[in-house]
């Protein structure tokens, strides 16, 4: 039985698209006469929704800022969609590849968008480091754990 499962589970690609992006210097162009030796701050995001039987949207959302002493340089920020069939699939399977296979995929997309936009804006390029989603995913996994554990222990 458990073969049979295995020969009907579908997952594939669907589409990928920007759902949102942004870019503010605030700054300009006196960050522009300052010499660029900015603080990088990334933060990443995923969700997921059912979309209609099957299909499922997968948002990756990152946020680049630069900072140069206390002042924003630049703030970027962008949503990478994509649009993903997933059947035969279900509980724990199905979690990790929409919080680990999915945005492994969308990654490249808005690490570009992000690199184009800061460019676009007169800086220069970023090159966003690769992100271990299955460690943040086990992560995400451990502290809900701890904080349901916690939550429970104090309403007992």
């Amino acid at each position: 039985m458990a073969e049979q499962n295995q020969a009907q589970a579908k997952f594939a690609l669907k589409r990928i698209y920007t759902k949102d992006a942004s870019f503010e210097a605030p700054n300009s162009p006196v960050t522009f006469t300052k010499a660029w030796q900015p603080k990088m701050h990334v933060d990443l995001n995923t969700r997921s929704r059912q979309v209609s039987e099957g299909n499922f949207e997968v948002v990756l959302t990152v946020t680049v800022t630069a900072k140069l002493e206390e002042e924003t340089a630049y703030l970027v920020e962008v949503h990478q969609a994509g649009l993903f069939l997933a059947e035969g699939v279900e509980g724990e399977q199905m979690r990790q590849i929409l919080g680990i296979a999915c945005p492994n995929m969308l990654f490249p997309y808005v690490r570009e968008a992000i690199d184009s936009a800061v460019v676009k804006g007169g800086f220069p390029a970023v090159a966003l480091q690769p992100v271990n989603f299955e460690a943040l995913y086990r992560q995400a996994e451990a502290e809900a754990a701890n904080k349901q554990s916690e939550e429970s222990t104090t309403t007992h």
